[in-house]
């Protein structure tokens, strides 16, 4: 196996170091570990692997109180099969049908897959995988080790992937994709520039690290920088702007997932956080002006008792639950902290109300559920440490910790998981031959998926890019001189920006990296969150697009601090993805698109929150207007709409399909505009594949072709 070890190259007129592999795969979470893992069992073992932080990332750090991985279901009596889930998936709106039919048919390989490789998902005496019911599922297809389930993936994985001897190159930057034009007027990748965080810049050696490969895994997570009020964790940023400069294409970039979520320590309070029955307050800015908000809107105690109850296992925000639902709560709690701009907190000391918790008020759903989990008594803190010991603990255990029976746990409506990502095919290449987005970074999902479909989702979509590069892109990359011809240009771009923002500091200009990644952060989640309008949408997009025009004359980075270089890079990529993200949901209200899934549009013509009980239920509540919006009711469940981001000067894409309607922009811009200018188009989603199933013609294909076509 090749070493890997960097060499250095001249790339126009510099000397930097370059890594040659067949296959890079960028990204150390349970996706990218899956596809280094899976291209070596599949014997393709040129491969490296980059990350910025190999321990840093959603897959290591986040969780939830009892985090979920969907597959086939593997126990009792109830039937399913492969075709069935595929239905299941495909029915969240705007999903593809053969990315849900593989996703259904290897959910079991690639569960199967993490416990051989140690994962302590539980079954019983007789080796049944048993199961549970989660949202959006109508069997028992979802199973779980506990709170830190992807972290247990990762950690085996990643075990797995050092005794194959794969080396991983760490704290490394993603700066831009090298690509080059084929025969057939595509393009394909040829490499990866990224900035080595680790190094100095003070010229004695590269700060700049080159891939010349082949193919590219692209395992980055979704955008989570994008957003300041997200319950991703610290690390966790996404590198999904650099993907859109080498002009691989958006998929379903609207359809994000929020909910509830601690801020301090970041962490969804799903679960028996909610069934449990906390009571919710909100404070001033200075934790004064305490009072209990949520009874403002819900008058009825054992509506609003039950409503926060369903909030366990109705966590994510949906909006066909927020007009008489239990996502009432999340919009309530986005009032105090967004439009009135107080603290929200959970208090778990005392129960909501009133002091003597009367279980008699509850719905009869919440009461036989608390009932057989013997806790129809006391205060929440009690039924907490009674039903669910561990989520008392956990909050004990982080930095910083959290006592629930002392103290308050803050908590806010969070950018949790962006169902949309980059395009993907039924093997998960993109429009970029070559380019393989896996995991949260490609978009593989519709409106709506099963809780824990996202964990199958990156196994699966690993397996699937791992099998094709094996199978069909095993090639060697270009040769020394094409490559340097070809990165050259990215190079020069990096150094120039790098050069014009410390310059500007070794001038005297202060350093605005950190200012610049708040301001970003902090106007995406106040326009661009869970709730949105065309004209919150307009706003943000005009802000982001003058950062991202101007950025080579604004950003200014100390040179000596690698904190500041690396964040030029990053913040600008952070640009890029919400303005792509913003277009596109600009475009989307253009479309005619009204509220799904975890977003609220606002719609002047609609219907604002119902008081939901008695004689007055259809009674509009006291609500601000951003609140009214109406439903989309599945209209657009066939359509997927794509997005492409063109460069100044460049050409929109050219439709590779005759059914895809042109690319389009949401509104003229001029060719020269240096933000560029995202184009869109919508086209029908692909059906489930309805191929022939007769085994022996099934294997007579797999003997003479394979299965990789």
């Amino acid at each position: 196996m090749s070493t890997h070890e960097p060499e250095t190259v001249r790339i126009g007129t510099h000397d930097v170091p370059v890594v040659t592999a067949n296959t890079v795969v960028v990204g150390t979470g349970s996706a990218g570990f899956c596809a280094a893992d899976r291209l070596w069992e599949f014997g393709q073992d040129d491969v490296v692997m980059v990350a910025d932080k190999v321990n840093a990332g959603a897959s290591r750090n986040a969780g939830s109180d009892k985090q979920t991985y969907y597959k086939l279901t593997l126990s009792g009596g109830d039937g399913d099969s492969v075709r069935e889930m595929a239905d299941t998936l495909f029915a969240g709106g705007a999903m593809d049908g053969d990315n849900a039919l593989a996703e259904a048919a290897l959910s079991a390989r690639g569960f199967l897959h993490l416990c051989d490789l140690g994962v302590p998902f539980p079954q019983n005496r007789y080796g049944e995988f048993i199961g549970y019911k989660t949202d959006h599922d109508p069997r028992r297809r979802a199973t779980s080790v506990g709170p830190y389930t992807s972290r247990s993936m990762v950690e085996q994985l990643e075990k797995k992937v050092h005794r194959n001897g794969t080396r991983i190159f760490d704290e490394c930057r993603v700066v831009d994709v090298v690509t080059r034009p084929t025969q057939d007027g595509g393009t394909a990748v040829a490499g990866l520039l990224v900035l080595r965080t680790d190094v100095p810049h003070d010229g004695e050696q590269s700060p700049f690290l080159l891939f010349r490969c082949t193919n590219l895994v692209y395992a980055t997570g979704g955008p989570a920088g994008m957003y300041a009020t997200r319950v991703f964790p610290n690390g966790q940023w996404g590198a999904s702007g650099a993907a859109y400069r080498a002009g691989i294409h958006g998929k379903n970039l609207t359809e994000w997932q929020f909910g509830l979520a601690s801020t301090k320590p970041r962490w969804n309070v799903s679960g028996t956080y909610m069934q449990v029955i906390p009571r919710f307050v909100s404070t001033d800015a200075d934790g004064g002006d305490e009072r209990e908000f949520v009874t403002e809107a819900i008058g009825d105690y054992g509506r609003l008792m039950s409503l926060v109850f369903l909030k366990g296992y109705q966590w994510p925000f949906d909006i066909r639950k927020a007009l008489d639902g239990s996502s009432l709560i999340d919009l309530l709690v986005y009032r105090e902290t967004t439009l009135r701009g107080r603290r929200v907190f959970l208090d778990f000391r005392r129960n909501p109300v009133q002091d003597a918790f009367d279980p008699s008020a509850l719905s009869p759903e919440a009461y036989e559920y608390l009932d057989r989990a013997g806790v129809l008594f006391g205060t929440p803190i009690e039924r907490l440490r009674r039903m669910n010991e561990p989520a008392y603990q956990f909050y004990l255990d982080k930095n910083p910790y959290v006592d629930l029976e002392t103290q308050m746990l803050e908590v806010d409506v969070c950018a949790q998981h962006n169902n949309g990502g980059l395009v993907v095919d039924a093997w998960w290449q993109s429009n970029v031959a070559g380019f393989f987005p896996v995991g949260e970074a490609g978009g593989a999902h519709g409106v709506y998926r099963p809780g824990g479909a996202a964990l199958n989702s990156g196994q699966v979509g690993a397996t699937r890019a791992a099998q094709f590069v094996a199978a069909r892109r095993a090639d060697a990359p270009l040769d020394e001189a094409a490559f340097a011809a070809a990165a050259a240009p990215v190079l020069d771009g990096a150094l120039d920006l790098v050069g014009r923002a410390t310059a500007r500091a070794a001038a005297g200009v202060p350093d605005n990296t950190g200012d610049l990644l708040r301001d970003v952060q902090v106007l995406m989640s106040a326009k661009a969150g869970p709730v949105r309008s065309a004209a919150s949408i307009h706003e943000a997009l005009v802000q982001v697009h003058d950062w991202l025009s101007r950025y080579e004359d604004l950003v200014t980075a100390d040179a000596g601090s690698r904190r500041a270089v690396n964040r030029t890079f990053l913040v600008r990529d952070i640009l890029t993805s919400a303005y792509v993200y913003l277009s596109a949901m600009a475009d989307y209200v253009a479309h005619g698109g009204r509220s799904r899934g975890s977003v609220l549009y606002t719609d002047p013509e609609g219907d604002l929150p119902h008081v939901g009980y008695g004689p007055t239920a259809d009674a509009e509540l006291d609500l601000p207007e951003v609140f009214r919006f109406r439903l989309d009711r599945g209209s657009l469940d066939d359509e997927v709409q794509e997005t492409a981001w063109v460069p100044a000067g460049g050409k929109p894409p050219v439709s590779a399909d005759a059914v895809l309607v042109d690319w389009a922009p949401v509104e003229e811009r001029a060719d020269d505009d240096a933000a560029g200018s995202p184009v869109f188009r919508w086209r029908p989603r692909r059906p489930i594949p309805q191929d022939d199933d007769f085994f022996e013609n099934v294997w007579r294909e797999f003997r003479e072709h394979g299965n990789v076509v």
